[in-house]
């Protein structure tokens, strides 16, 4: 898989209008704020953070057609190395300024993953900001990357801690004073392609890793989210979570189609 990736780290292009029209961009992309902020949204509300090719052992391919044949022409998700890989090219198409940056996510145990273990994005515009269409539910539009404020969104309330050259990552789900929960550390120091090679393969094959264990499919919705987690179906709307179980196999593939247009057999 190294290999694979460092062949592929070099500049690529993207077919950007099927790109755009795939996650419902309407308009004329620039390389500014406001572009950047729209793209973003579309993606986490077309694209899927899922895992479905690890549990059906289908592979992972981080060649750049195998990434847009598999996430746009076959209407499917991926994880982090995947989503934020193809989000990367798209971005560089337009005209922005992109880098790779690694993160390292918090455990329930309050621990923190090994180097590489979450791939991000930063796009420097008149500042840097904390791009991540690959972490499942979390910030829809882009962060500033800045200590000094509170960026609310639907999805709760985002701020940044900085410790040293480290940030932290931290949500409110409510008012300042619930608890903020930290979601991952990062520093942006600029990464290339193939330093995730290993990780990308431990979270990909390892048995250790809940990537492997835990099938799950996920996107947000205008008020709310959809996930279906091994055999539950979790539909939440303005705050309400529904939850149904998938009694079977079938079930499980048909509430893929229903809720995320996936047809695993494409």
């Amino acid at each position: 898989m190294k290999d694979i990736i460092k062949f592929f780290a070099a500049r690529q292009t993207v077919d950007r209008q099927r790109y755009l029209q795939h996650i419902g961009f309407a308009g004329i992309p620039q390389p500014d704020l406001l572009t950047l902020q729209q793209l973003h949204r579309c993606h986490m509300l077309s694209v899927p953070f899922e895992n479905l090719s690890i549990i059906y052992h289908q592979g992972i391919d981080l060649e750049e057609q195998a990434l847009f044949n598999k996430i746009v022409e076959r209407n499917r998700g991926g994880f982090c190395y995947e989503l934020n890989r193809l989000f990367a090219l798209l971005l560089k198409d337009i005209g922005f300024k992109v880098n790779f940056i690694s993160g390292e996510i918090r455990a329930r145990d309050g621990s923190f993953g090994a180097p590489f273990d979450h791939m991000a994005l930063m796009v420097e515009l008149d500042q840097p900001y904390l791009v991540d269409v690959g972490f499942g539910d979390s910030f829809l539009t882009p962060l500033k990357i800045t200590t000094t404020e509170q960026q609310p969104q639907t999805s709760g309330t985002f701020h940044l801690e900085q410790e040293g050259e480290i940030y932290y990552l931290e949500r409110r789900n409510g008012d300042n004073r619930s608890h903020a929960k930290t979601l991952y550390r990062f520093t942006l120091q600029k990464r290339e392609l193939n330093e995730f090679a290993d990780m990308c393969e431990y979270h990909s094959t390892s048995p250790q890793s809940h990537f492997t264990q835990k099938l799950v499919c996920s996107h947000a919705t205008e008020n709310g989210r959809v996930t279906i987690s091994e055999n539950k179906l979790i539909i939440t709307e303005d705050h309400h979570r529904r939850e149904s179980t998938l009694h079977s196999e079938q079930e499980r593939r048909e509430a893929l189609m229903r809720y995320f247009g996936i047809d695993l057999d494409n």
